[in-house]
């Protein structure tokens, strides 16, 4: 990894805590910076290339101490539809991702490999319609498929594969995603879970196939082996979604995680600097690790503007800092920025703040 030059004696001195190693659930990291995962779909037939390996060792390169990759589909039909969007199957992928691992691991970074399962969020397409948990009716949206008995176990054995093949790639650690309104979110928001079996209603019941998941992938990895879970009250088609009303009932969800074997929280918001409850400055990440006691990862507007870095106000550096500092949470991820600026945490560490780009829309577009 190119060595961090220390800040200069400018608003980014703030940055100093999180340039510091730190050890994440046993394992060692180079800064608390980390990589959020963002679809970039440019596997073609599903098998990660060179230039994907590229991309992500451009980030580990600088200063970015673990990698969470873009969502890689586990290995079903039902999973998802892009014929561009990496999977963890065995067979070219798992060789494709084992270069990945490697280049980034040359770079002194560390990486995660993020399960993904669309849900009722996949297009309908080779005559199988996609899963959900109660076939809920969507606006504008074709008719999904309520899961069976069947489908769950199904769905298991698919999780526990694709964390196999992670194992034998090279993958220092594994996030299941269960956020933004996919698969195991579904089951976990109640306006798509209206099943009256074991995984529906009640909070714990809601929570109970997503840990289900969780525990098919801890019996799937070594024991030592981070298993990260990224959660979110937020859903992509409804931003004031939630999972949980109180304190109380987020408790139900995240406690289910950590018996199930979750060793890291990955509390995924819209902005960081807004609490979750009323009556709490705590935010998304800070409620987690209040409950749980497990590491917990803050993401959401982190670093999207140069004005970021600009000291003083909640919602800058500052406030940012002041948290970690606390023990709020343990690691920062940093997304949209890192696409225009693969060099942010080198950039923003030597003070070169002019060279920082803010994030545009037409960054997504890009793949450097």
């Amino acid at each position: 990894m190119t060595d961090l030059i220390a800040p200069a004696a400018t608003s980014t001195t703030l940055l100093t805590p999180l340039l510091e190693p730190v050890t994440m659930a046993g394992l060692p990291l180079a800064t608390r910076f980390v990589m959020a995962p963002m679809t970039r779909a440019k596997s073609p037939g599903g098998v990660p290339t060179p230039a994907v390996a590229a991309y992500y060792r451009r980030r580990a390169e600088h200063g970015v101490g673990l990698i969470i990759t873009e969502g890689v589909l586990v290995g079903h039909p039902s999973a998802g539809h892009e014929d561009a969007v990496p999977r963890m199957t065995a067979g070219p992928a798992e060789v494709g991702w084992r270069h990945v691992v490697d280049e980034v691991h040359a770079a002194g970074g560390r990486i995660a490999a993020q399960l993904w399962h669309l849900g009722s969020l996949r297009e309908p397409v080779d005559g199988l319609a996609a899963w959900s948990p109660s076939a809920v009716p969507e606006p504008g949206r074709p008719l999904s498929h309520a899961m069976t008995a069947a489908d769950v176990d199904t769905t298991l054995a698919a999780y526990a594969e694709a964390a196999r093949v992670a194992v034998r790639a090279g993958f220092d650690a594994i996030e299941i995603h269960a956020a933004h309104g996919y698969l195991l979110d579904e089951f976990l928001w109640p306006r798509t879970n209206r099943r009256t079996d074991r995984y529906g209603g009640s909070a714990a019941g809601r929570a109970r196939f997503p840990a289900e998941v969780i525990r098919a992938v801890r019996s799937a990895v070594p024991a030592d082996l981070p298993v990260i879970v990224r959660f979110s009250q937020f859903k992509e088609r409804d931003f004031d979604a939630r999972i949980a009303d109180s304190p109380a009932e987020l408790a139900v969800i995240l406690e289910a995680f950590a018996a199930a074997g979750a060793t890291v929280l990955h509390a995924s918001q819209r902005r960081f600097w807004q609490p979750l409850f009323a009556g709490s400055p705590l935010n998304v990440a800070g409620w987690a690790k209040h409950i749980t006691g497990l590491p917990a990862i803050t993401v959401g507007g982190v670093g999207l503007t140069r004005d970021f870095l600009e000291p003083g106000r909640p919602d800058s550096v500052t406030g940012l800092v002041e948290r970690v500092t606390a023990g709020e949470f343990d690691l920062v991820a940093l997304g949209r920025v890192l696409l225009g600026n693969p060099d942010w945490v080198t950039l923003a560490a030597e003070g070169r703040i002019d060279r920082i780009q803010d994030f545009r829309k037409e960054h997504e577009r890009t793949f450097a």
